[in-house]
């Protein structure tokens, strides 16, 4: 019996080293296929281990919405899984945050999820597509998500019409929306005026004016025909001053200012104003000098 005890550990320090390296690869393999599998398959995960993704495009929800939402996922379950992807010790939503939102409400312990991986582009790109398919984005968050793609993963604007089947022309209209104001801005994410009233602001450049025309627009019920032609009354006046003073003009005044300062002989400025009025100004530097200008004046007179 002491012989097959002692043989018995004798193995045990030969064998195990073999079947433990068997074990640990089989282990790593399964892993492996588990983790594989779970990429293609739907499976359910504690809600509790699934957080929002940071840079989702959308970061304004309709609590109204989400809580309809909510009751039909009570009455029926999460029909449709959300697409999520590991992190360090949590999975990060990249699709149907808005159901996450509601499972929450409605007290879903767990919900079926898929977990995929992707770069962090590919992540943004997917989260935009499913808000721009849903067509419930705010105009400004889309912007803003183009924008990212734009500056942080280095996309062209015609890249970016392809990866969520828009024209360029549909994106840089768009994007245009964030030359405006901050607070006009914040307007049409709280959709208190519209992207068509907020685009009729564009034009004008001082941010003061822009709010102060969005808040007429907001109190006056504005369409966004009437903000047109408010915006067009407020640039009237820098058009025609445009207009009045534009450099063919102020080169034909370059000519006369050279040809009266080679007559006079001093420096002249002609300042025209509005309607082709103004004033003629010839320097001078001491009494003699304007004593001799009226005298050229004078003499120039009586010829």
């Amino acid at each position: 019996m002491a012989i097959k005890k002692g043989l018995g550990r004798g193995l045990d320090m030969l064998i195990p080293k073999e079947e433990s390296t068997k074990s640990a690869e089989t282990k790593e393999n399964k892993a492996e296929k588990t983790e594989k599998k779970k990429e293609n398959e739907e499976i359910l995960l504690d809600i509790r281990q699934i957080e929002p993704n940071r840079n989702q495009p959308r970061k304004q929800f309709d609590e109204d919405a989400i809580e309809e939402l909510a009751e039909s996922i009570k009455m029926y379950g999460v029909i449709q899984p959300l697409i999520v992807q590991k992190k360090d010790d949590y999975y990060e939503i990249i699709a149907g945050e808005r159901r996450w939102r509601a499972c929450k409400k409605a007290g879903v312990k767990k919900v079926p999820v898929l977990i995929r991986n992707y770069e962090e582009q590919e992540i943004l790109k997917i989260s935009l597509i499913e808000n721009l398919q849903r067509e419930d984005l705010n105009p400004i968050e889309e912007a803003q998500a183009y924008q990212q793609l734009q500056e942080e993963y280095g996309l062209k604007q015609d890249e970016i019409a392809a990866s969520v089947s828009k024209s360029r022309t549909a994106i840089t209209n768009t994007m245009r929306l964030l030359k405006l104001d901050e607070r006009v801005q914040k307007m049409i994410l709280d959709n208190l005026i519209t992207s068509g009233h907020g685009r009729t602001l564009i034009p004008l450049e001082d941010g003061d004016v822009q709010y102060q025309v969005a808040e007429k627009i907001m109190d006056e019920n504005l369409s966004v025909r009437e903000a047109e032609k408010l915006v067009k009354k407020i640039l009237e006046p820098k058009e025609k001053e445009e207009e009045e003073n534009n450099p063919e003009q102020e080169k034909m005044f370059e000519f006369f200012e050279e040809k009266m300062k080679h007559i006079l002989g001093s420096k002249v400025t002609i300042k025209n104003n509005k309607k082709n009025k103004g004033k003629i100004e010839i320097e001078y530097y001491s009494q003699d000098e304007l004593e001799r200008l009226i005298d050229l004046i004078q003499s120039i007179k009586n010829e």
